[in-house]
């Protein structure tokens, strides 16, 4: 595993046994279609993020946006951006995870967070070169401390605001929440297979896999707000017992 050096705020990473695929896209490609689709995507969706911006301003206290220390590539911490959806206090007041029915969801941070529209500013982390629009969801510095020189593989790429993992979790929150220790199943059990499918990920990068990662995500987002809402209207019908 690697050591954390806080005078650069980099986790060295070791060497490690699985690189990207070789190939145009891998090795440059990549990056030029972030930049170019995040530069569009900013520009276009600026009216909605300026509404949002409003949104969390004006109904609960605090700042707009929740910027919080990540991982990225060759074990670089940066910034990560979102829209806040919790309290102001949330950091202080629970744990680093968040579960279904969390009472620090803010009104308006259910609607966002349902449909991850907090996760748009993100856009802004994959301009900068810091993220990539697919690729291994970035973890807090506590997590990555404790991963095999295996998993350390997903340090290889920049990482995303989607992948394979996200899509096959996207109910991460609603599985958190049936546990007991909500924290301890996520490091020994959800993370583990998480890492396990980013390193598959990595293996294979290719840029028609990325738009198969990004148009199934569109199609999660559409379907699960959906689904949600069909199991809460189902509810009252259950059997009285």
């Amino acid at each position: 595993m690697g050591e954390s050096d806080t005078r650069t705020g980099i986790i060295a990473v070791q060497p490690q046994t699985v690189r990207p695929r070789v190939g145009f896209y891998s090795h440059g490609g990549k990056r030029i279609v972030d930049f170019i689709a995040s530069a569009v995507a900013l520009v276009i969706l600026s009216p909605l993020l300026i509404l949002l911006a409003l949104l969390v301003k004006t109904t609960s206290p605090g700042a707009v946006f929740y910027l919080q220390p990540r991982v990225g590539k060759r074990g670089r911490l940066f910034r990560i951006v979102k829209f806040r959806s919790m309290s102001a206090e949330a950091e202080n007041s629970g744990p680093d995870i968040t579960v279904a029915g969390d009472p620090r969801v803010t009104a308006v941070g259910k609607i966002l967070r349902r449909w991850k529209l907090d996760e748009l500013p993100q856009l802004w982390n994959v301009l900068k070169g810091e993220m990539s629009l697919v690729g291994p969801r970035p973890e807090l510095p506590a997590y990555v401390a404790g991963y095999t020189d295996a998993q350390r593989e997903v340090l290889t790429v920049r990482p995303g605001i989607t992948d394979p993992a996200s899509l096959a979790y996207h109910r991460e929150e609603e599985l958190l929440a049936a546990h007991a220790a909500p924290q301890r199943f996520y490091r020994e059990t959800i993370l583990p297979h998480k890492l396990t499918m980013n390193r598959e990920y990595v293996a294979a990068i290719s840029f028609r896999g990325d738009v198969t990662v990004l148009l199934r995500t569109a199609s999660v987002l559409w379907r699960h707000p959906a689904a949600a809402k069909r199991r809460k209207i189902a509810a009252p019908g259950a059997s009285p017992g």
